[in-house]
């Protein structure tokens, strides 16, 4: 396998297909570099360097007891930029991997960032607080944690329903494609998907989004139930200086497998505009 070791000794899984501008993909919650196949096999053929590596304590990356919280996350990313000696790149992130670039900007700057892609994302902030009254309550994150150590192999199989909204009419959702989550969930270490719980619902982004002075492009379903839109996506426009949102109408979470042909158009559009 592809590795790189970090200071602290995690071993973190990465692929790394085609040749020319590259692009990093972080992948959301619990799942791996598996859930960008879509995008990374499009972009590669259009000409550009795709990245996608998976998060300590998840996929093929080795499953250290410490560390599963975001400034570790963005410090992981950072590393894997530098010893793959990566220019100013694209970063594309989904869900929790949405806050792990947001909180790598926030951390290490935009001096290797040439333009950010937030999908399906957490940032700002998801639990609900005094400050954020309008968050998803702490209760839904509990409910999280305790399926995980109930019976995670059911939770994965069960969540697999609502990350596509497979309980809509006409979803028309693949039995392989519930299995592909579930397999990249198992992959993943117990301890390590605990602790992400609480790093992508209670780390809040607001100051990392501010410094994001590089064009952003948010795409974010309307009937996201695992991240709703309205406290994600509909925030985050209006604390990046130069982001566009693009509603997609009617789609789930799992937007970047439910829809990839639109989400793949999306992004190479984005990647070869000069302005945005």
């Amino acid at each position: 396998m592809t590795t790189i070791t970090t200071r602290d000794g995690a071993e973190i899984y990465f692929r790394d297909w085609g040749a020319g501008e590259p692009v990093v993909f972080s992948h959301g919650w619990a799942l791996s570099a598996d859930a960008w196949e879509s995008q990374m096999l499009c972009l590669a053929s259009e000409g550009y360097r795709c990245i996608a590596f998976d998060r300590r304590g998840h996929g093929r990356s080795s499953q250290p007891w410490d560390g599963n919280e975001m400034d570790t996350y963005a410090d992981d990313l950072a590393e894997l930029t530098m010893a793959l000696d990566l220019g100013p790149a694209v970063h594309v992130g989904h869900c929790a991997g949405g806050g792990e670039v947001a909180r790598y900007v926030g951390r290490h700057g935009t001096r290797r960032v040439s333009k950010v892609v937030l999908i399906g994302a957490v940032p700002p902030l998801m639990i609900r607080t005094d400050a954020n009254p309008d968050g998803v309550p702490a209760s839904a994150f509990d409910q999280i944690r305790s399926g995980l150590i109930e019976d995670r192999a059911q939770y994965f199989d069960d969540l697999s329903i609502r990350f596509f909204g497979m309980d809509r009419l006409g979803a028309g959702i693949s039995q392989g494609l519930r299995h592909a989550l579930w397999m990249q969930g198992m992959m993943g270490g117990l301890k390590s998907e605990l602790d992400s719980v609480k790093a992508f619902s209670e780390t809040d982004f607001t100051e990392d989004l501010i410094r994001l002075d590089r064009p952003t492009l948010i795409l974010h379903g309307d009937d996201d139930r695992f991240v709703p839109i309205d406290v994600s996506a509909r925030r985050s426009v209006r604390l990046v200086p130069n982001a566009v949102l693009e509603v997609y109408s009617g789609a789930d979470h799992g937007l970047c497998s439910t829809a990839k042909d639109r989400v793949n158009a999306d992004l190479l559009a984005f990647l070869k505009a000069d302005s945005f």
